[in-house]
């Protein structure tokens, strides 16, 4: 099943953006994704952390806390990378980094789909959403993380999580070909994903 973002090309070209300063998004009660990113020969390029939003989208902060404490996030790649707008991963079925990546974007987990939990939170930079196909209620494991603001995405993605740290690690994740929607060759990729409660 394919999970990517369904957006009209010419909004991507709209958003394609100056260089953004960090967001500042204040660390809230969690719990804490931590991102340990390596580049693809397996050096290290740092960590990110992303506060998620449990109170905003309760079943899919489950979801990401439970396939981070599985060890299922470790190894996936960022398989969509578009400069200006946002950085993709968490294909836990096709996204492995020492596997075929060639059909990382399409896949999820074992688990069933989720259903959509709009909120009220705008997404800004650093900005966490769950990618999902055409059908709003198709969210499964696949995530983004906002490289600008992206507002036309209010309503249409749920909103689980803000990035509290390592803005300069997610600035510089390896991007993707726009003539390819953002498919990255050698990409980097979420060595180690943890949870702090």
């Amino acid at each position: 099943m394919h999970k990517a973002l369904l957006i009209p090309a010419f909004l991507l070209t709209a958003t394609a953006a100056v260089a953004q300063d960090a967001p500042a998004h204040a660390d809230g009660p969690g719990p804490n994704m931590v991102i340990e990113v390596a580049a693809a020969d397996g050096s290290s390029k740092g960590t990110i952390t992303l506060d998620l939003l449990e109170d905003k989208a309760p079943n899919h902060v489950a979801r990401l806390v439970e396939l981070a404490k599985a060890g299922a996030y470790d190894g996936v790649v960022f398989h969509r990378v578009i400069d200006g707008f946002m950085a993709q991963t968490g294909d836990v079925e096709h996204g492995k980094q020492d596997g075929d990546t060639s059909r990382a974007g399409m896949g999820g987990s074992d688990l069933p789909d989720l259903d959509a939990e709009f909120g009220d939170v705008s997404f800004d930079a650093g900005t966490v959403g769950m990618a999902r196909a055409q059908d709003p209620n198709s969210a499964n494991s696949q995530f983004f993380i906002d490289l600008a603001p992206a507002p036309f995405l209010d309503g249409q993605y749920t909103v689980v999580g803000q990035l509290v740290e390592g803005w300069d690690v997610l600035s510089a994740i390896k991007k993707g070909d726009a003539a390819a929607n953002g498919s990255v060759e050698e990409p980097d990729y979420m060595l180690k994903v943890t949870i702090v409660e």
